[in-house]
């Protein structure tokens, strides 16, 4: 395995494993996330805390979404990576 692998492969995880712990942090916020629309003023403290973890979700999704988007290029350069090494091994490329 060469070191530029080793890198390409440390890069790609560490990108998924960031992915991952948004992800799991994201499901533990919306964990007490209600589906439900309050009419009633008596639902005051319920409405606030529901809107607290609105904002809280739609502070960290534009995260994942850059994480997202970071794991699935690293993706295609290790996959570009290693369709390349086969081709020069079939000495299709020099």
């Amino acid at each position: 395995m060469t070191v530029a692998s080793m890198v390409m492969w440390s890069v790609w995880a560490a990108f998924a494993v960031f992915l991952a712990a948004l992800y799991i942090y994201r499901s533990g916020l919306t964990r007490d996330e209600e589906d439900q629309v309050f009419l009633d003023d008596s639902f005051e403290q319920e409405k606030a805390q529901q809107a607290v973890i609105v904002a809280r979700v739609n502070k960290i999704e534009p995260l994942i979404r850059v994480f997202r988007w970071l794991v699935i290029a690293m993706s295609a350069v290790v996959a570009v990576y290693y369709i390349r090494d086969i081709m020069v091994q079939l000495n299709i490329l020099n």
